[in-house]
């Protein structure tokens, strides 16, 4: 669980973040949401203790970051699994390597006990014929669930997925929902997912936090935001008329499900 505690920050005198506060749950997607210059990346980034917050605090599992001893804080850090937007693989690196690369970097197994892992994580999703290929070999939804293998490779508590479905096309976009949401659910994480996908909002926000202007606009579910009466979530999710069509039938569907 990762606790944000009245975190404000400011850039120049420009109030980028004003007294969020929330909770992020284990076993749980916890979805940050938001038109550009809401506040979603400089409160990940205060999350991953890049920025220091002016005022309040990150706790993870009850204990602020920012208060921690050096050493304690860097084996929170190793505790942390990152899944990068444009999925970050060394491209000189065969997808084996890449996930190799934070055992080699952060533990002192073998290489026997490495490659066991890396064995484990490709398996899980879905990659276990494709150790010796390159980036340049696969598809981008290959590269994502190559980052996903990496990132949980360490067996994080917290997992950070930017913008997970960018540059894909919807269908796998589920694909890597779908993911994500099995792993988080398999191995209890924290999981953040920062994005502007609508889908996965509604396919896997278990708790969605909506920023506005560096303000915390609205948090629930996905199932709440069916009934929300906020007018600036609803302009931001349900901005097309597809997608508000969506809404007036899962509204229908969740009434049936009341009677």
């Amino acid at each position: 669980m990762i606790e944000i505690r009245n975190i404000s920050k400011q850039f120049g005198g420009r109030v980028i973040l004003d007294d969020i506060s929330a909770t992020m749950e284990s076993g749980k997607c916890n979805l940050i949401i938001g038109t550009s210059g809401s506040g979603k990346t400089v409160l990940t980034k205060c999350m991953v203790g890049l920025f220091k917050p002016d005022t309040g605090g990150i706790l993870y599992s009850g204990e602020d970051m920012f208060l921690m001893e050096n050493d304690t804080r860097k084996q929170l850090r190793q505790q942390i699994g990152m899944l990068f937007q444009g999925t970050a693989l060394f491209d000189s690196m065969t997808v084996e390597q890449n996930v190799l690369f934070p055992l080699d970097m952060f533990t002192r197994w073998t290489l026997a006990e490495k490659k066991r892992r890396v064995d484990e994580v490709l398996d899980r999703v879905n990659l276990s014929d494709a150790h010796k290929r390159f980036p340049s070999e696969i598809s981008g939804g290959m590269k994502k669930r190559v980052g996903i293998a990496r990132a949980i490779v360490l067996n994080p508590k917290y997992l950070f997925c930017d913008e997970p479905n960018s540059g894909l096309d919807p269908q796998t976009s589920m694909v890597i929902d779908k993911l994500i949401k099995e792993i988080t659910i398999e191995f209890n994480i924290t999981t953040i997912v920062v994005t502007h996908d609508m889908n996965s909002v509604m396919e896997i926000g278990d708790h969605i936090l909506y920023l506005y202007n560096g303000k915390k606009q609205w948090e629930g579910t996905n199932k709440d935001i069916i009934f929300s009466k906020d007018v600036l979530l609803n302009n931001f999710i349900f901005a097309s008329e597809f997608l508000q069509d969506a809404k007036e039938m899962r509204m229908m569907e969740a009434k049936q499900n009341q009677s």
